[in-house]
């Protein structure tokens, strides 16, 4: 993560934002006296606040687990030619 200082995140803001959501990168702007705090996207915040929702949710963490077992052992769901072939659209 790049670190600017508030007076040059200030001096630059439009360039900084532009380029936070462009690159999808955050930014963390320092202060002499305060804390620190970081620009991130809205894209990014939404994306970061669901991943938080499902690692902190039990039950669909056991979902996740199950069904990666499953898929490592191959006995889970197989769909018929036809199903796949609807699925794809063929």
């Amino acid at each position: 993560m790049d670190t600017v200082s508030v007076n040059k995140f200030r001096d630059n803001l439009k360039n900084f934002v532009e380029q936070v959501a462009r690159q999808h990168l955050p930014l963390k702007v320092t202060r002499r006296s305060g804390e620190d705090f970081v620009v991130i996207s809205a894209d990014d915040w939404e994306r970061e606040q669901e991943t938080l929702y499902v690692l902190q949710n039990s039950s669909l963490m056991k979902q996740i687990a199950e069904s990666s077992r499953s898929h490592a052992e191959r006995s889970g769901y197989s769909p018929t030619n036809e199903e796949t072939n609807e699925i794809l659209g063929l």
